[in-house]
């Protein structure tokens, strides 16, 4: 038997990413793209990735110096430092971005940092990406920077 697709009319939605894990949050808006809907998400700097912060740092600074050894030649690697650009890159490093259709989709994301009213979008919430509490099933603190925090620390105390 075939399988019947559910084919929906684009929409454009509003995600605000305040308390939402990155990761959980990319598969979700990477899906979205993919189906053919526009999604603008705000408060980038409010998402948090979980963890410690010593290995979080240690993941970004990691991919910062293999930038910067590759300085005799042209840099063909780009890493973000900005919380909306370390947002939108997650996201699209989940898109088949070698694709037409997989470049299509990420022309179909916006990233912002801060508060922002976009008003023909239907805002959306994703139960399963947010950070509701920060105590896990077992009991255990869950340990979280923001990407405004990481930012930070990546722009040496630059914003």
């Amino acid at each position: 038997m075939a399988k019947l697709e559910v084919v929906q009319k684009p929409e454009t939605y509003l995600i605000d990413a305040t308390n939402y894990k990155v990761g959980r949050l990319a598969s979700y808006v990477a899906k979205m793209l993919m189906q053919g809907h526009r999604v603008f998400i705000i408060n980038a700097e409010k998402a948090v990735i979980t963890g410690k912060k010593k290995p979080i740092m240690e993941r970004f600074l990691f991919l910062r110096s293999r930038r910067q050894l590759t300085s005799h030649k042209v840099i063909k690697v780009w890493y973000p430092t900005l919380p909306e650009g370390i947002l939108r890159y997650a996201i699209l490093r989940m898109l088949p971005r070698k694709k037409p259709k997989g470049r299509e989709a990420a022309r179909r994301l916006k990233v912002f940092r801060g508060a922002k009213d976009i008003p023909e979008a239907r805002r959306l919430e994703i139960e399963d990406a947010k950070l509701v509490k920060p105590i896990s099933r077992s009991g255990r603190v869950i340990r979280y920077m923001t990407l405004g925090e990481v930012s930070r620390e990546l722009r040496g105390g630059r914003g």
